[in-house]
C-alpha cells in the first residue's frame, strides 16, 4: 500500500471517529446528569432553597405584633425590598435573591466550577474522558455549559422557594415598584423572572474564573477553596472606598443592579454594565482556561 493510500485511510478513519452533534449533545447531557446527581450539588441546592424559608419565617416572626421590619434603605437593595415583604409576598423573591447573591449563590457556583476539571483529575477520570473522541475543547465547553446551567438552576431554586414561602406566609397582590408606581401581579411575576435570569447571568464571569482555576490544579478541594477565596477577596476589595477607581472592573460590582428592574421606568445603565462585565470576564477567563487545558499534560 502506498503512502498516499495509508494517509487517505487514516483520514477516513479519523472522519469516521469524529464526534457529531448528537455525540456532543450526549457529552453535555452526561455532564449535566453527573453534576446534578451528586450529593454535593443537591446539598448546595437544598441550602439555597432554605435561605428564603429562613428569611420569610424571620420576617413573619418579627412583624407578628405589627411592627415594621428592618430599615427601608435606598437603592433597592435588600432592606428596601424586605420592608415590602409583609405587604406582598412577591417581594420575598427579590429579598432572597439580594440576600443570597453576595455570598451563597456565588459560593455554590464557585464550588461547582472549581471542581469541574480538577475534580475529574483528582478522581482519575479525566484521562478516560479524553480517550473518547471528545477533544479537550469540546469537553471544556461542556464543563462550562454545565456550570452555567447550574447558575440558572440555583437562581431559580432560590426564586421559586421564595415565591412559595411568600405565598404561604404573606398576602400576594399588585406590587409597588421602587419608584412608587403600582404594577399588576402578572407584570410583577414577569419582572421576578427577568431578575432571576439577570442574577444567573451575573454569575457567568465567576463560573469562567472557577473553570480557569480548575485547570491549574489536580486537586478539586484546592480549586474550590481558591475560587471561593478569590470571591471573598474581590468582595472585600469592592467595599474599600479607596479602591473606587478599580471597583467598576470587579465582577461583583454591579451584581445588585438587578433591583433596577423594579423601577418604573427601568434603569438600564447598571444592568447593561453588569452584563458587559460578565461577558468580558467569561471571555478572558474562558480563553485562559482553554489555553491552559489544551496544552496541559494530563496525567490523571
Amino acid at each position: 500500500m502506498s503512502r498516499a493510500e495509508v494517509s487517505a485511510e487514516r483520514a477516513a478513519d479519523t472522519a469516521l471517529r469524529a464526534p457529531g452533534p448528537l455525540w456532543t449533545f450526549g457529552l453535555l447531557r452526561s455532564e449535566l446528569v453527573t453534576t446534578f446527581r451528586r450529593w454535593r450539588t443537591l446539598a448546595l441546592l437544598g441550602v439555597l432553597a432554605g435561605v428564603p424559608v429562613l428569611v420569610g419565617v424571620a420576617v413573619s416572626i418579627e412583624t407578628r405584633d405589627g411592627a415594621p421590619v428592618g430599615g427601608g434603605g435606598g437603592g433597592g437593595e435588600g432592606p428596601a425590598f424586605i420592608a415590602q415583604v409583609t405587604n406582598n409576598g412577591l417581594f420575598l423573591v427579590f429579598t432572597a435573591l439580594a440576600a443570597t447573591l453576595p455570598f451563597f449563590l456565588p459560593m455554590a457556583v464557585g464550588v461547582i466550577a472549581g471542581d469541574a476539571v480538577a475534580g475529574e483529575a483528582n478522581a482519575g477520570t479525566l484521562r478516560y474522558l479524553l480517550v473518547a473522541p471528545a477533544g479537550r475543547t469540546r469537553l471544556l465547553l461542556a464543563k462550562y455549559a454545565t456550570a452555567m446551567a447550574f447558575c440558572l438552576v440555583a437562581t431559580l431554586v432560590v426564586a421559586v422557594s421564595a415565591l412559595l414561602v411568600g405565598a404561604l406566609l404573606f398576602p400576594l397582590g399588585d406590587p409597588t415598584t421602587i419608584s412608587g408606581t403600582r404594577i399588576s401581579f402578572a407584570d410583577g411575576l414577569v419582572r421576578a423572572l427577568l431578575i432571576a435570569l439577570v442574577v444567573a447571568a451575573s454569575l457567568i464571569g465567576l463560573a469562567a474564573l472557577g473553570l480557569f482555576v480548575s485547570t491549574l490544579t489536580s486537586s478539586g478541594i484546592a480549586a474550590m477553596a481558591t475560587t471561593v477565596g478569590l470571591l471573598i477577596t474581590v468582595q472585600i476589595l469592592d467595599q474599600i472606598p479607596q479602591l473606587h477607581a478599580i471597583q467598576p472592573y470587579l465582577f461583583p460590582h454591579y451584581w445588585l443592579s438587578f433591583a433596577d428592574l423594579m423601577r418604573e421606568p427601568v434603569y438600564w445603565d447598571g444592568l447593561v454594565k453588569n452584563l458587559e462585565l460578565q461577558a468580558l470576564y467569561a471571555a478572558v477567563f474562558g480563553s485562559a482556561a482553554w489555553a491552559r487545558f489544551t496544552t496541559k499534560d494530563i496525567t490523571a
